[in-house]
């Protein structure tokens, strides 16, 4: 039996990998900043810290915030594990975060960087974008009488509970360095997941390509996000959302 840390095992990703794990016969502990035994502030670390690596084989760092702190989490999770001796440490980041100069995509880079320098065993696999996101993104915009979305961008959404199963196989294979990139089935543009959202809830909106500027557009526009050779994900957008629907 493995013992895995998963951190941010109560949110949209950690969640999945921690059953899939536990599951499968392994000892979980789940690391939130609320969660019993485990509760911790990874921006802080700490002795709370220390005490949730211990003896553990693997870690599975899914936390992040887009609020910030992220790189400084990585660095107490590096330095904590190293302490402990951990063999493996395997993160989940973007597609496209070395070629999008967006904040949040910079930061998850340098939590790469931090990760692969740590003198530890080290795992990286990059997704695109979960379909939740891109759902509530659409959400968002729906609620204007016209739908406004960037002109030109396409999007790769995946199934999350496929990229935890993913994790899930990583945790367990030993440390492999940069992974492929893991992709959804299918890259759509944003108008079509745009009419395609609306079709599901049942809602008339016209939508309108809206033509946007600077770096961050146009490396969304070049689909420096997208990973069209690694699109392993089985389940459609619509798929996704007929299913939360039920």
């Amino acid at each position: 039996m493995t013992t895995i840390l998963v951190t941010g095992g109560t949110g949209t990703l950690g969640r999945p990998v921690v059953e899939r794990l536990a599951g499968a016969g392994h000892e979980v502990r789940v690391l939130s900043r609320s969660a019993q035994p485990y509760a911790v502030d990874l921006r802080t670390g700490g002795p709370a810290l220390d005490r949730a690596v211990s003896g553990v084989d693997v870690i599975v760092h899914c936390a992040s915030s887009p609020r910030g702190g992220d790189e400084q989490a990585a660095v107490h999770l590096v330095d904590a594990a190293r302490r402990a001796g951990v063999p493996h440490l395997l993160y989940i980041s973007i597609v496209g975060v070395d070629r999008i100069p967006l904040g949040y995509y910079r930061t998850k880079h340098a939590v790469e960087r931090v990760i692969e320098d740590a003198g530890l065993g080290w795992t990286v696999l990059r997704a695109t974008q979960f379909h939740d996101l891109v759902r509530t993104v659409l959400a968002g915009a729906a609620r204007l009488p016209v739908v406004l979305l960037p002109a030109g961008v396409c999007d790769q959404p995946v199934e999350v509970t496929e990229v935890a199963d993913r994790l899930a196989e990583l945790a367990l294979a030993g440390p492999a360095g940069r992974v492929p990139d893991m992709g959804g089935p299918e890259v759509r543009t944003f108008e079509d997941l745009g009419r395609a959202y609306l079709r599901a809830a049942g809602r008339r909106r016209p939508v309108l390509g809206v033509p946007l500027a600077g770096r961050t557009y146009r490396a969304f526009r070049e689909g420096r996000h997208l990973a069209p050779d690694g699109a392993v994900g089985r389940v459609t957008f619509e798929e996704f959302l007929a299913r939360e629907r039920g």
